[in-house]
């Protein structure tokens, strides 16, 4: 059986004294054998975390990576410069970016491609707006979402990870019930099995405002692998709660 996966994203948040402090909080606190953990930081942290965490249970995370191996795009970060830094996830499609940078789901796609492409394994983010919910539509959005992904990785998509996170409950304090998010999960499993015959290997992550006060009874459901979490991972005290439920 697989352990759990909690994957902390600080988003645009964090400071050089900051992370210090949280990360000597979490690997003072922190059970070896509980589950996988990684931090997904700003790139300008990188170096700084790798430093920090070298030789412990976290796994170094990024938020975002260029399609593009290399060249002419100012801004950008290739899956050749985190494969320097030691990264071993990287966020693609978080709603974030497909909402305020215009991110399709082709390119979703190719990020996450070019992501395995280093031995990076994508975090692939899909999930649905309060709008697409009320309409019913829910499981044609995420199923389409995935979908691309797994057309342009079928033969590697066992590699990857996958984060459901209902768009209307990211940082709003909102959470879907365990019902709500369980069903959606099983979908998406349902999804994968169809493509992979390795797909009981795909951790697939709940990512819409996990805290320690809910993430016990999220984490129980038979196709909820793990977390991805936002505002508690800026939090040891948060941050540990959440992992101490993945057991």
């Amino acid at each position: 059986m697989k352990k759990k996966l909690i994957a902390g994203n600080w988003k645009m948040n964090g400071s050089l004294a900051a992370n210090e402090a949280l990360v000597k909080g979490l690997l003072a606190g922190l059970d070896r054998s509980a589950c996988q953990v990684a931090l997904c930081v700003p790139s300008v942290y990188l170096a700084q975390m790798q430093a920090l965490m070298a030789g412990s249970a976290i796994d170094l995370g990024a938020q975002d990576l260029s399609q593009h191996a290399a060249g002419a795009f100012t801004g950008e970060i290739s899956g050749a410069m985190l494969n320097e830094f030691g990264v071993r996830y990287c966020i693609v499609g978080h709603s974030e970016r497909r909402q305020y940078h215009f991110e399709s789901d082709a390119l979703v796609a190719a990020k996450a491609q070019r992501a395995l492409a280093f031995g990076i394994t994508p975090i692939v983010c899909v999930g649905e707006t309060l709008a697409e919910r009320e309409a019913g539509k829910t499981e044609e959005v995420v199923k389409r979402q995935l979908a691309a992904v797994i057309h342009a990785n079928g033969h590697c998509i066992s590699e990857i990870v996958v984060a459901y996170e209902p768009v209307w409950a990211i940082g709003t304090g909102k959470t879907a019930s365990t019902e709500q998010a369980q069903q959606v999960h099983a979908v998406l499993r349902a999804q994968l099995k169809a493509a992979s015959p390795q797909a009981d290997r795909i951790h697939i992550l709940y990512g819409g405002s996990m805290n320690a006060a809910n993430a016990a009874e999220l984490l129980a459901q038979p196709d909820i692998d793990g977390g991805l979490v936002g505002g508690a991972s800026l939090k040891a005290p948060d941050f540990l709660s959440i992992i101490a439920s993945a057991l």
